[in-house]
């Protein structure tokens, strides 16, 4: 028997359903490697192994809304460090920052508490997908506008045709993504 990567064996199990939400789209469904427990567990070891590196270990880690919180919370669990919801406008109770930015059509804005985070922490951003980037980019300037320096960001996929990777890296933070759908 011949073994896969975890890059090919996590692709095997990531949904393409194409024309969704919008015709000539194809989208990226990751809830099948959520559903088999052994492939979860393979892809959160990919992350946890990465993190428990003395010199790769955050603080703290930020999971973005929505899909974010489920790969963050088992990571920041498994590191045995903090995590840090950030969440759409309007969802958070407390004193929050915001970071406002542009979507295909209109504006989305991200909120997180003001205490969530101390000044000086090395943040993990972490989301399931990188597309145009404009979610990590605002959590990134969220994190940041509160102190912390955010490490590096982390999703399960990458569409590097959508520019957004290229984009968070011309920022300055380094990603680091599990499988990469480009030209697919």
């Amino acid at each position: 028997m011949h073994s896969l990567s975890v890059t090919d064996y996590l692709r095997q199990h990531i949904r393409t359903v194409p024309d969704w939400p919008a015709p000539g789209v194809q989208f990226r469904d990751i809830t099948p490697l959520l559903q088999d427990p052994k492939v979860f567990r393979v892809m959160i070891d990919a992350f946890v192994h990465r993190y428990m590196d003395r010199a790769m270990r955050p603080d703290v880690v930020a999971g973005l809304d929505a899909r974010g919180f489920i790969l963050g919370a088992v990571v920041a669990y498994e590191l045995n460090v903090g995590f840090v919801p950030i969440r759409k406008k309007g969802k958070l109770p407390f004193t929050t920052v915001e970071e406002t930015y542009e979507l295909e059509y209109g504006s989305a804005t991200v909120e997180l508490h003001a205490d969530a985070v101390k000044p000086g922490d090395r943040v993990l951003l972490i989301d399931d997908l990188i597309a145009t980037g404009g979610t990590m980019m605002a959590g990134k300037k969220l994190l940041e506008k509160l102190g912390t320096t955010v490490m590096e960001g982390a999703a399960i996929v990458d569409l590097p045709e959508l520019g957004g990777s290229a984009r968070l890296r011309a920022s300055g933070l380094p990603l680091y993504t599990l499988v990469d759908f480009s030209g697919r």
